[in-house]
């Protein structure tokens, strides 16, 4: 899995996860959000980009993305499940690379592109339960910027 970095360029999730530990040990005196949300953009297929933000609260972020292609799937809720399921496996998998380099101590927050107006608004108990119950903190609209913001910027 390839990720981009606007100040790093290409990087495999590894060197992500070392870029992160660097950033939050360059200033300890700052708190920490580390952040993943995911977007989908529908065209002829339909592209999917998880973004993967360090946050260092009052003082700006860092932050990574990956893009991946799938087939058009035009039913928005199969695409919003999918895009909150991209974004469990990436902390899964954040939290696994984290732990083994001991810092059990930066709790991911999953950013999800549904809100309570708007035509996800069915939606959002749903995923807000399928997050919260794999253990993860869970954030919609319009406190979502990892999937509003981030993501949604590269999907086009």
């Amino acid at each position: 899995m390839t990720f981009y970095s606007p100040t790093r360029g290409r990087m495999t999730l590894e060197e992500v996860v070392g870029d992160i530990l660097d950033y939050v040990s360059e200033d300890v005196d700052f708190a920490y959000k580390l952040i993943v949300g995911s977007d989908s953009h529908l065209r002829d297929a339909t592209c999917f980009v998880t973004a993967v933000i360090i946050h260092r609260v009052g003082k700006g972020a860092r932050y990574y993305y990956t893009k991946k292609h799938a087939y058009k799937i035009t039913s928005l809720r199969q695409r919003m499940f999918y895009e909150a399921s991209l974004s469990l496996s990436m902390a899964d998998q954040l939290v696994s690379l984290l732990s083994c380099r001991g810092r059990d101590d930066l709790k991911v927050e999953i950013h999800l592109d549904v809100g309570t107006h708007g035509e996800t608004r069915e939606l959002v108990k749903e995923i807000i339960g399928m997050v919260v119950g794999s253990g993860f903190d869970a954030k919609i609209k319009p406190n979502a910027c990892g999937a509003s913001k981030v993501a949604d910027r590269y999907t086009k």
